[in-house]
């Protein structure tokens, strides 16, 4: 069993499932994907998104607004903490820094960070942290924040061995997506290979960056197993070790179990 750990579910598309979500899901398990954390990126699309995963057993969300966002308001910690209350919400999120896609003065977007890491300190729960291009300001903010107090993971992580570091000391996990799988992604591969096993998630950020053979076309939860592949082939260790040890990661951090 595979668990993908970042995924935006509602926004798949359904066309080669004649728009059929629960062929959809059926497909997805049937691949041996047995748990599934559908990823919030804005507050307008969460109800939406809660509506069309309710009562799935083997589906966790996470409410957050992405950096991404610019014209999306900024939420105060008190409304994520309320929305966070969800039986199937287990962490808040997306949230972080991403200098690549937003210029100009961003405080605006570290003010939104430190929202969410706010409002994760209230609710006891993870972070999911997306970082591009801010490595230094994603560090000093949650150290400053105290975002170490609920720890997290780095999301889709693409930075390198020293901010992989730092972020581990802070007790967060580092999850690989299908970029891990990218030919130009040597480097990448050469920092996973440094991760402790018991700190390693596995995700496709599904429809987004599809793996190696995918790259380009829509990406989909089933295709996590291309990146435990991947990171089991650099680590020398069967595809279904990783399988378990990133099910038991996930387990440890977002279930508490």
């Amino acid at each position: 069993m595979f668990t993908d750990s970042h995924c935006h579910l509602d926004r798949v598309d359904l066309k080669p499932y004649a728009g059929d979500f629960s062929a959809f899901l059926q497909q997805t398990r049937e691949a041996g994907v047995g748990r599934m954390l559908c990823v919030s990126i804005d507050l307008d699309r969460y109800p939406g998104m809660l509506r069309l995963v309710e009562g799935e057993d083997d589906i966790f969300v996470s409410v957050g607004v992405h950096p991404n966002e610019p014209d999306r308001r900024t939420p105060e910690p008190e409304e994520l903490v309320e929305l966070a209350c969800h039986g199937q919400n287990v962490a808040i999120g997306e949230t972080g820094l991403d200098y690549f896609h937003s210029k100009g003065d961003l405080e605006w977007q570290q003010q939104r960070f430190r929202n969410h890491i706010r409002a994760a300190k209230l609710c006891a729960k993870p972070l999911i942290i997306h970082t591009r291009e801010a490595r230094e300001d994603t560090i000093r903010i949650m150290r400053e924040e105290g975002a170490e107090q609920v720890g997290g993971v780095m999301h889709c992580f693409t930075e390198n061995w020293e901010m992989a570091e730092q972020a581990l000391e802070m007790g967060f996990y580092i999850s690989f997506s299908g970029i891990v799988t990218f030919k130009t992604a040597e480097d990448l591969r050469e920092t996973a290979k440094r991760v402790p096993l018991e700190r390693i998630l596995i995700e496709t950020d599904c429809p987004y960056l599809a793996p190696v053979p995918h790259r380009g076309k829509p990406n989909e939860p089933r295709y996590v197993s291309l990146v435990a592949q991947c990171l089991a082939n650099l680590r020398d260790m069967p595809v279904e070790d990783m399988a378990e040890l990133t099910n038991e990661n996930f387990a440890r951090l977002f279930l508490k179990v």
